[in-house]
């Protein structure tokens, strides 16, 4: 059996999810976490290396001479040296679509957290103080209804359509800004950037992170948004500009942020974000439930094992 190595197991499973469908192709050696100086050294004669985060560089291409698949547990592969991976002919497989609902399910989960403050009246009734209301009921916090608010879509993958579909449900009206123009608008109006930061009451971000969408959403496109607005980032940390923003909520340009994601993961203790008003950061856990990481380990299986039948698929690095 061909050896492979795992370099950072524990970001997929923390032992309540099996590797067996990966493991059972190659001679695996797993690690739970690489530190950057240590994956050259860990991959070393390997042909075949899957990893989720760390970095796969020229120089680990360089001082792997047998590295000749890398296996991504993830849809995007920023972390992987691609044309370096093209030199040496080796193959880059990535995993695409497999956690598209899991993502639209947290974008309504961060939109509803702040549309209906569910901890905030969790928290007021958790503490006894309902006990001593005079009303059958409590205003604390404001309540608002999504049906007929305008919610804003950057990038119309199969994430930014998972959402049209949630958000249709709720009666509310679609704007969308995509790269290329969507071949079915039923139910969407496509629009520009500004033209969707402009109308929109919320604006969520489901692009991929290219110079073109990096800061994206900077000082100048906040000062585009409504006072009332809420911006949502499911996408990647790097589309924001985050000292920019950390200005717009504490002076309120915008109502409100709410992100899986952020520039720097795990979270800087100097990061801009930290302690801004109005603003709710979740540990990149979109694409964690369980089922979502079952789906993820069986499609890198599935990768791996057209590899090695010599039918690669989900090749990036043609």
């Amino acid at each position: 059996m061909k050896k492979a190595v795992i370099l950072d197991a524990q970001t997929v499973t923390d032992g309540d999810v099996s590797l067996e469908p990966i493991t059972s192709q190659c001679d695996a050696v797993l690690y739970d976490f690489t530190t950057p100086d240590q994956v050259a050294e860990r991959v070393s004669d390997a042909e075949i290396v899957l990893t989720n985060k760390c970095l796969i560089s020229k120089e680990v291409f360089d001082l792997c001479p047998n590295l000749k698949y890398v296996g991504v547990f993830a849809t995007g592969y920023n972390n992987v040296d691609i044309a370096a991976a093209k030199l040496r002919g080796a193959t880059v497989s990535n995993v695409p679509g497999y956690s598209t609902n899991s993502v639209a399910q947290h974008t309504f989960a961060l939109i509803l957290h702040y549309y209906s403050s569910v901890s905030k009246y969790a928290e007021y009734t958790g503490k006894g103080e309902w006990c001593f209301s005079k009303l059958f009921t409590h205003f604390g916090p404001p309540l608002y209804e999504l049906n007929g608010k305008t919610i804003g879509i950057v990038g119309y993958g199969s994430i930014g359509k998972a959402v049209k579909k949630i958000a249709e449900a709720f009666g509310m009206k679609i704007l969308v800004h995509t790269r290329t123009y969507p071949e079915d608008t039923s139910g969407i109006e496509a629009v520009s950037l500004d033209e969707l930061l402009k109308r929109s009451d919320i604006v969520t971000l489901h692009c991929p992170l290219t110079p073109e969408t990096e800061r994206m959403i900077n000082k100048k496109t906040l000062s585009i948004m409504k006072p009332s607005a809420l911006l949502i980032n499911t996408s990647r940390g790097g589309t924001i500009d985050e000292p920019a923003l950390r200005e717009a909520l504490d002076s309120g340009v915008i109502a409100a942020f709410c992100t899986d994601v952020l520039t720097i993961e795990p979270m800087a203790k100097d990061c801009p974000l930290l302690g801004a008003k109005n603003c709710i950061i979740t540990p990149h856990i979109a694409w964690a439930p369980l089922e979502t990481r079952i789906r993820l380990i069986d499609l890198v299986a599935e990768n791996l094992r057209a590899y090695l039948r010599g039918e690669p698929i989900n090749n990036v690095a043609k």
